[in-house]
């Protein structure tokens, strides 16, 4: 009965956190204003690079969020705060680095390891925050 309950347990945080990462992930594109699976698609790494920084950047307080949480509403709520937290982190470097839009739809790989290693960056940080 042990092992029954852990595997719902197991189906029900791994449901919900691929279920977060997929709104992330469809916020996160929706959010930037050029179109990164365009962009890869076209072998462009900039969009590579910031993308993947990003969801690393989403999935590692989500993670964090799993390993500590209390409950399931309680890493929901905190896959949350991830989310706003990665979206502020893209709104934030796309002030500091104004020309980051052209610079990542050119290729430039220096925006998007800037953007990408920004996100992935304070992910970690965010990740770390989340104690109890």
């Amino acid at each position: 009965m042990e092992l029954l309950h852990a595997l719902s347990n197991f189906l029900a945080y791994f449901a919900s956190a691929i279920a977060l990462f997929c709104v992330f992930a469809n916020l996160y594109l929706r959010l930037t204003p050029y179109a990164e699976i365009r962009l890869i698609r076209e072998g462009n790494l900039a969009a590579a690079a910031a993308l993947i920084g990003s969801l690393i950047g989403f999935a590692l307080p989500l993670s964090s969020s799993i390993a500590n949480s209390v409950g399931l509403r309680d890493m929901l709520a905190w896959g949350l705060v991830a989310m706003l937290v990665q979206s502020l982190v893209f709104l934030a470097i796309s002030r500091l680095v104004p020309e980051l839009k052209e610079g990542i739809v050119a290729g430039n790989l220096a925006h998007g390891l800037m953007l990408g290693g920004c996100a992935f960056c304070i992910g970690l940080i965010n990740a770390a925050c989340i104690v109890y």
